[in-house]
């Protein structure tokens, strides 16, 4: 009689770091000031900064991270920013 041959254990899952759900404000330049909500329930996103006070709110999905709302203020503050070079130059 032989020996039943041992099932091996699957390797373990790799575990994804989370992101980070503060970061810098781009109006005062302090770090970790700015903390990033998601509100499921009513689908909006809140970034607001605890020093300076400013705020920008945008609407999620179900895969939207705080990192993407961060993301999309920044790219905001950059248009804007273009838009009143072009019409300085004007």
């Amino acid at each position: 009689m032989g020996k039943r041959k041992a099932k091996s254990k699957p390797p373990p899952k790799k575990r994804m770091d989370k992101l980070d759900a503060v970061f810098s404000c781009p109006f005062c330049s302090h770090g970790t000031s700015v903390e990033c909500r998601i509100d499921m329930k009513n689908l909006i996103g809140e970034a607001n900064c605890r020093i300076c006070q400013e705020s920008f709110s945008t609407t999620v999905t179900a895969l939207t991270e705080p990192i993407d709302i961060y993301s999309e203020w920044i790219d905001e503050c950059e248009r804007v920013n273009n838009y009143e070079d072009v019409s300085y130059r004007s």
